[in-house]
């Protein structure tokens, strides 16, 4: 759900592509027609990179890495980084072949003005998940032998990420009705469910033991439909959390950045090699995840020049899910997920059919101002609006990002100053 026009042929917003009658228009000349999409924004990508400066402390001198284990971790990361320049390369080239095909958009808060009629390119978050997909395929050979314990949950997390950034692309193209949307991250997530052999135990809350009698609860199959439920939050969340430039990845990279300095942390100060390699696995999902998102972001932060697409939305929510799963810190990650979980509940009566829910929950677009106002709308973003008064777009994802941020800082706060306590 990007904040973009979708057209048919008959000129009507229900089709998930701007289809146009080309009969009369010869395709080599709608191509010719079509401008190069924008340079990627370096400068913007070198501002983010200090995001990773905590991280980079703990890796490297606050905690006392195993050797063999930082090697893994910088193999991936070296990987990772060769996937970010290849993904800024890919991006223009497949954004001419989604315009051959017709799949481009209108920006809806640039209507009114020269920007709103640019033609955006489509579901380009096609080539992050194939980026992504061949780093961790390809990691395997550094750091899996064959009878590792960890390869056969790390290949199922990778179909699961495969199959989910397909039925994305599906989504994109055939535009699937959202009763649809939400069964689709539960298929995808079946290879994972299927695959999955770790524990399926809780560990109970200090402050209930006396109460429950126990310390640790065997949940057997309904923790499994919680892993796949997780799966259908995380997917979606990212979906409907969206509508500006920049903010599905944004707050993607956000996200990642975050898991990242949290898994560093766990392996720093855990004793047990199963504990650590645990977080090991989920840091060599995540870092292939941020690199290319930093690539696609650097196209798609304000002024956009390419559209994302429900692509990544579910690729991206997908990955962090499994990395969650099976890093074991499922309740930490709903925590960094706090302000999507505050849009879905802002979302709900307009996504249950109780408050008429229209095609495009998006702000109004003043076009002499350039300014954003908030409806009525269910919506994170219409909700920062009203009670922050008029915003630019760029601003308004700045804002949101900004407290996505803080969400995040918050869960590591919550962590300490419960750590001993609560578990």
């Amino acid at each position: 759900m990007g904040a973009r026009k979708r057209l048919s042929s008959s000129s009507e917003p229900s089709s998930a592509v701007v289809k146009e009658d080309t009969q009369n228009k010869p395709q080599e000349k709608l191509n010719l027609a079509d401008p190069p999409i924008a340079p990627p924004k370096w400068g913007l990508l070198l501002k983010l990179s200090l995001l990773l400066l905590p991280y980079l402390y703990l890796l490297f001198y606050y905690y006392p890495i195993e050797p063999e284990l930082r090697r893994s971790i910088l193999i991936n990361a070296g990987m990772s980084l060769a996937g970010l320049f290849v993904t800024v390369k890919m991006i223009p080239v497949a954004s001419r072949y989604v315009q051959k095909r017709n799949l481009f958009g209108y920006d809806i808060n640039k209507k009114g003005t020269p920007q709103g009629n640019v033609k955006v390119p489509e579901s380009l978050g096609i080539v992050v998940g194939i980026v992504f997909l061949v780093v961790a395929i390809l990691f395997q050979y550094f750091n899996f032998t064959a009878d590792s314990n960890w390869l056969v949950e790390y290949n199922a997390a990778l179909a699961c990420i495969c199959f989910m950034t397909l039925l994305g692309f599906v989504d994109d193209v055939l535009d699937v009705p959202w009763r649809v949307k939400l069964l689709l991250p539960s298929i995808a997530a079946l290879p994972l469910l299927m695959a999955y052999a770790g524990h399926t135990t809780i560990v109970i809350p200090k402050p209930l033991v006396a109460h429950i009698g126990i310390e640790i609860l065997d949940l057997g199959w309904i923790y499994k439909l919680y892993m796949g439920l997780l799966a259908v939050f995380c997917t979606n969340s990212i979906n409907i959390h969206a509508g500006l430039n920049g903010l599905e990845v944004g707050q993607t990279v956000v996200i990642a950045t975050a898991i990242l300095i949290h898994n560093i942390m766990q392996i720093g100060a855990s004793t047990d090699p199963e504990y650590k390699q645990a977080h090991a696995f989920s840091i060599y999902l995540v870092q292939p995840l941020l690199a290319t998102s930093l690539a696609l972001l650097s196209y798609n932060w304000y002024p956009s020049s390419v559209f994302v697409g429900d692509t990544y939305t579910y690729f991206a929510g997908m990955t962090m899910a499994v990395i969650g799963i099976l890093g074991h810190f499922s309740e930490t990650l709903l925590i960094f997920f706090l302000p999507q979980v505050l849009n879905f509940l802002l979302s709900l009566p307009q996504l249950s059919g109780y408050i008429p829910c229209p095609r495009h929950r998006l702000p109004r677009f003043d076009p002499q101002t350039g300014l954003l106002t908030g409806t009525n709308d269910g919506t994170l973003v219409n909700f920062f609006l009203r009670n922050l008064g008029r915003k630019s777009e760029k601003a308004l994802c700045i804002y949101l990002l900004a407290f996505q941020a803080i969400a995040c800082c918050f869960c590591f706060l919550l962590r300490y100053f419960l750590a001993g306590w609560y578990k």
